[in-house]
């Protein structure tokens, strides 16, 4: 197996921008909980599937493992704070964050630029991270700009659609 200073790869990974999304749940005391995650992507149309991945030394992974259900949040621009606070192990990662729950009470955060509500599909292995795919049950969007994350920094992308 090909060995890899992993410090590197994972700057070489950093060189492609990715969207920052906060996928939501609620633990098993059913308070609302989150991560940050910027490994999200579409997966299908047909069946409407999505894909992230969360490490599996993340403290809320059996959460996702456990939960049937969870919203991906794509931040918006204005949502950098939001960001950081879900991407830190604190005991309360809705503290000061609005947010309303959709049919399986599963919490969307306000003010995000997407949102997908969905049910788990399928857990795959993958190396050191677990793949989580969901299908879609339903979304949204708006037309705000979107914060993304690149060369391990977050940033700002204006929509030139945006009025």
């Amino acid at each position: 197996m090909t060995q890899f200073d992993t410090k590197l790869l994972r700057n070489a990974f950093g060189c492609f921008p990715s969207g920052v999304t906060i996928v939501t749940l609620k633990d098993s005391d059913n308070k609302p909980t989150g991560i940050t995650v910027s490994s999200f992507s579409s997966l299908s149309l047909d069946p409407p599937l999505c894909l992230f991945s969360i490490g599996k030394d993340q403290a809320s992974r059996p959460f996702f493992e456990a939960s049937n259900h969870f919203v991906v949040n794509v931040l918006c621009a204005e949502q950098e704070s939001i960001a950081w606070q879900f991407a830190k192990p604190i005991e309360d990662k809705f503290e000061n964050v609005t947010y309303t729950e959709n049919a399986n009470g599963m919490p969307i955060i306000d003010g995000n630029i997407a949102h997908f509500c969905c049910k788990k599909w399928a857990l795959y292995e993958g190396g050191d991270h677990i793949i989580l795919v969901g299908e879609v049950l339903d979304f949204n969007q708006s037309d705000s700009d979107a914060l993304i994350f690149f060369k391990g920094k977050i940033d700002t992308i204006a929509n030139p659609h945006a009025t």
